[in-house]
């Protein structure tokens, strides 16, 4: 099959990760190119990216570079409007990462129900609140960067639990509960934030005024073990979470990615995480990290995993062992399934 995969967002491309930081949206779409050449399809890649590329036998074009005249698929990424892209498309597929609800508004809507795509979905969060009348849907399986699962954890003394979560995603509750609850129980360890935005405050550069309050109370939170960290490309993100007891993900409901706890699992780092969003469904509960059900309990989870290393250990393990059987191969073949 000839396969069409396009992106209006930000510059990147196959290689992005490996040297800068990436969400992980666009991670998982440059991921699936290679992935999907390596089952025989011949596979185009139309983005910002800044030039014409092959990477991973994927042909990589820039966003206005010379489209097909004719497709067998087209994977539209995040964007409705691009199931236009292309003309003439045998089949064409919507990847949607965001919350179910963006597909109602009236010009996404209208995109859907004249092209009538196959849906694809990274979480079954997303599906509670979307009205998929007409239209076939499948919940795609994500997979990470071999990066994650490369080397062996090997946590620090003294023990450091790791954040990455976006600063207006309940950084500023967690920073609250580690001063009031966590670190009390646990007066050595250290809680290592993963901000490119704080980073840069700390630095003394501007930045938006509404997080202005938050970067002050983390540069207050120091003498309570916090410090902060400009994120990196994918091996050294590896490494920071493989030196990690423990990831804490304070979740937000629309988050439906939960890229960066995807990535702490397969290093073998355990999480406590909030049940919201699409989190619990990148943990066992019990097995690979805890969904708290309240803040005491939160406090409670962190401070044991930074603790109990028996117990840390085998919540690691597991981890890794989950995730070290998903591939994007076998994401591509799921989809080539559907395709069929």
């Amino acid at each position: 099959m000839h396969i069409t995969l396009v992106d209006d967002s930000i510059p990147f491309d196959g290689y992005s990760a490996s040297s800068r930081p990436l969400g992980g949206a666009e991670k998982a779409f440059a991921s699936l190119p290679g992935a999907l050449a390596r089952l025989g399809h011949t596979v185009q890649v139309f983005n910002r990216c800044r030039w014409g590329m092959y990477i991973e036998n994927a042909q990589w074009e820039t966003f206005e570079g010379r489209k097909p005249l004719r497709t067998d698929v087209l994977i539209a990424f995040r964007k409705p409007a691009l199931l236009e892209f292309v003309r003439h498309a045998g089949r064409r597929v919507f990847w949607h990462t965001g919350p179910g609800r963006m597909l109602e508004r009236p010009a996404a809507k209208a995109m859907l129900d004249t092209h009538k795509p196959l849906l694809l979905l990274i979480a079954e969060a997303q599906a509670r609140d979307i009205a998929t009348k007409g239209l076939a849907a499948g919940l795609l399986p994500m997979a990470v960067r071999s990066d994650y699962l490369s080397g062996e954890p090997r946590p620090q003394n003294p023990p450091r639990a790791i954040v990455t979560t976006h600063p207006a995603h309940g950084l500023d509750w967690l920073v609250d509960l580690w001063v009031a609850k966590i670190h009390p129980r646990v007066p050595d360890a250290e809680l290592h934030i993963h901000s490119m935005t704080l980073a840069a405050a700390a630095e003394g550069s501007a930045i938006d005024e509404a997080l202005r309050p938050l970067a002050a109370k983390v540069m207050e939170a120091r003498i309570h073990g916090v410090s902060v960290h400009r994120p990196q490309g994918d091996h050294l993100m590896g490494e920071a979470l493989r030196e990690a007891r423990v990831h804490l993900f304070p979740g937000h409901a629309d988050d439906m990615g939960c890229f960066t706890l995807m990535e702490s699992q397969a290093a073998g780092c355990p999480a406590v995480i909030r049940p919201l969003g699409a989190a619990p469904e990148r943990i066992v509960d019990g097995v690979t990290g805890y969904a708290a059900p309240d803040d005491e309990a939160f406090a409670n989870l962190a401070a044991m995993l930074l603790t109990d290393r028996s117990v840390q250990q085998t919540m690691g393990a597991e981890a890794r062992a989950q995730w070290k059987t998903r591939t994007w191969d076998g994401v591509a073949a799921t989809l080539e399934g559907w395709l069929k």
